[in-house]
Order: C-alpha cells, then structure tokens, then sequence
C-alpha cells in the first residue's frame, strides 16, 4: 500500500507539472492588460511601468513561469494585482464558505440519492421507481440558478423563513450560519444527489443480479443480510467513484449558485480574478482545483480497497 501511495503521488506531482504549464500558458492568452485594469483610467506611464515592474510582467514569459512555479513549490502563489494581498491569503479566506458549501451539499445529496435509487431498484418499476426517475430528472435538467431563485422567492422574499443570502462564520453566529447555509446547500445536493440516484439504481440492479447473490438467496439466508453483505457492498464502488468527483466539483466552487447567493467561494474568486485579468490568483485558484481532484481520486482509490479486498491483492 506505501508503495501504491508513493507512485500515485509521483504521478501526481507529474500532472501537477503540466496543469501549471497549461494554466499558465492559456492565463496568458486572456486578452486585456492587467496593469491598466488594476489602475483604472487615470494614470501616468511612470506609474504603469513601475506597476508592471512590480509585478514581473516585463519579464520575458519563460522566466515569469519559472518564478512562479519556483513559488508556488514553497507555498508563494504570488501576489494578487488588484488587491495588493497574496494569493495565499486570499484563498485561505474563501476556503471555509467553499468547504462549508461543498461537504453540507454532499451531505443533502447523498440523503436523497441512497434511499431514493435503493428502494427505486429495490422495487423496479414501481410507484417509487417512477418517482425517483422523475425527481433524478428534475434535478439533472432544472438550471441551478433557477432553482436558487425560486427558493429565495419562495423561502426569503414570500415566507420570509431564510435570509436571501451571504455568509457568516459558524465560530460567530452558528444559526445565522445554519440559516444562510440551507438553501444553496439545497439547490447543489439536489443536482448532485439527481445524479448520484442513478448511479445508486443501476449499481444496486447490477449487484442484485449477480450470481453470487441469487446462491446467497437460494440458501434462504434473511433478505436483509443479503442486501447488506452481498447487495450494498458491491454496489459502494460505484457510488464512492461518483460521489468522488461530485465533491471535487463542489470544492471547485459552484459559481453560478455562489453568485446568486453572494456565497463567497472560491468559484467567485476565480471568476473575479477572470475579469480583472488577476494572473496570480487565477493561477492559484485553478492550481488548488487540480490539486483537490487529484487527492479526491487518491481517497476513492484508497477506499476500494477497503470496501472490497480483491483489489488490494
């Protein structure tokens, strides 16, 4: 297993490498000046060249690359053009509302996607086969926007129950924090947990056909030790590998859902950084997103092989 660790950590380093040239390469492509975005339209030519100085955007792109890969190995992702502060520090103050936002709609959406697609393939067919099927299709099809804004319609400007939006610290006011969580923790389980249902159904029917099961039911062992021993543990890994990469989409920042609920995650720092052509940000903003998938795909490789025991071997 150690060595299984190492290699998938020096494969990772390696991805890692060429992410950074990618994103450096197409960040750079971008049209618009930074330095002029960042000074507004009233500036003098000494100032812009200081300000571009500053910044090392006078240097040729190669070595420009090479200083902030050199950085980004120690931990200095640079320094923001726009607001002056660095990188670091600027992502380490969207992390929690990102986090927060992520593991809540995880949460909602395996609460709806393990009893919904379980009992849909428990009974095939069925009323609940029908319901799930449709609410997995509501989920997948309805935009996330417009869902977020029926539900601050409905729950914050009708009934008033919710706030419309914004973030507060659970350390500072841990029900304004429950209360502004709830409904985009909502509208992101809900297409989450639309997708995660299906993968839940067809795993579940998959395993229940299997030959090993249909022996373990011709011994006349109880229904519901066959479900659990037999049915659910085969019919985890496919539900582990989607619920994998729908948290790495979350941790990634949910942009459009962030914006409506002025949520402020990494996805709006991003988008922010997008329009104000802040490099250094961006950079590593995008770096982080690759690091979170990868290490998400390290953990659910690593929880196969507790699940099933055959893949260790």
């Amino acid at each position: 297993m150690t060595g299984y660790v190492l290699r998938r950590t020096g494969q990772s380093v390696v991805v890692l490498a060429g992410v950074s040239v990618i994103v450096f390469a197409l960040v750079h492509l971008v049209p618009g000046d930074p330095v002029r975005l960042a000074l507004g339209t009233r500036f003098s030519q000494e100032t812009y060249d200081t300000l571009r100085e500053r910044s090392g955007l006078d240097l040729p792109l190669a070595q420009q690359f090479v200083t902030w890969l050199g950085g980004a190995v120690t931990g200095d992702l640079g320094v923001s053009f726009r607001s002056g502060e660095t990188v670091t520090a600027l992502i380490a103050e969207r992390l929690p509302a990102t986090l927060t936002l992520a593991f809540a709609s995880i949460l909602v959406a395996l609460v709806i996607a393990i009893p919904l697609g379980t009992i849909s393939a428990l009974r095939p067919r069925s009323i609940v086969d029908r319901f799930a099927t449709v609410i997995s299709q509501f989920g997948i099809s309805v935009p996330d926007f417009w869902m977020a804004i029926v539900l601050i319609l409905v729950f914050a400007g009708t009934l008033g129950w919710l706030p419309t939006g914004g973030y507060v610290p659970l350390s500072e006011d841990p029900v304004g924090w429950l209360e502004r969580l709830i409904m985009p923790a909502v509208v992101t389980g809900t297409v989450s947990g639309a997708v995660i249902t299906r993968f839940v159904r067809s795993s579940v029917l998959e395993a229940i056909g299997a030959d090993h099961v249909r022996t373990a039911q011709a011994k006349g062992l109880p229904q519901r030790q066959v479900f659990t021993w037999h049915v659910l543990r085969n019919a985890l890994l496919p539900l582990v590998t989607v619920t994998g990469v729908q948290l790495a989409y979350l941790l990634s920042g949910v942009v459009v859902v962030e914006i409506v609920f002025a949520w402020p995650g990494l996805g709006q720092l991003a988008l922010q950084s997008v329009q104000a052509r802040d490099y250094p940000v961006l950079q590593g903003a995008i770096l982080l997103f690759a690091v979170v998938f990868l290490v998400i795909n390290l953990i659910v490789d690593l929880l196969y092989t507790a699940i099933d025991p055959r893949i260790r071997r």
